[in-house]
């Protein structure tokens, strides 16, 4: 039996516009705030779909949240601050000596075309990093502290 759409779950209704999205099999999947409305449960699931329309159509699925437990989800985040990229983070799934799982991340600040770097914000507010900081470039990278003399 068929149901109209406002008979139908949130997570019902996701894997419908999922399914309708990908009738003509885009290369890119935009899905803005995918699991807003939905239960932990019915998210994973759409996760799921999204995972397996990446790994077996190849298409590449762009998700927009400000859910900070999406990021856990997929293997790429970008992040955007003040209008401008602003970090990346890496996920992959590694497996140690004894066969064991787990997963990596590795998060990268974001170089703009004049040099310029937007430190997460965690970092900057940890050290009082304000205004401006000191900088030097060692052997194999630049270091950066709190200007200590920011009267």
């Amino acid at each position: 039996m068929d149901r109209r759409p406002d008979q139908m779950s949130g997570g019902e209704q996701q894997r419908v516009a999922i399914a309708v999205a990908l009738a003509n099999e885009p290369s890119v999947l935009l899905a803005d705030e995918p699991t807003g409305e939905l239960d932990s449960e019915t998210g994973a699931l759409i996760f799921e779909a999204f995972r397996t329309v990446n790994r077996e159509l190849g298409s590449t699925v762009v998700i927009v949240t400000h859910d900070l437990m999406v990021a856990g989800e997929v293997g790429r985040t970008v992040a955007v601050r003040d209008g401008r990229t602003s970090s990346e983070v890496l996920r992959r799934t590694a497996t140690d000596e004894d066969g064991r799982e787990t997963l990596e991340a590795r998060e990268y600040a974001m170089l703009d075309r004049t040099g310029r770097v937007q430190l997460p914000r965690q970092f900057l507010e940890a050290l009082g990093m304000e205004h401006r900081v000191g900088v030097s470039l060692e052997e194999d990278h630049v270091a950066l502290w709190p200007d200590d003399d920011q009267g």
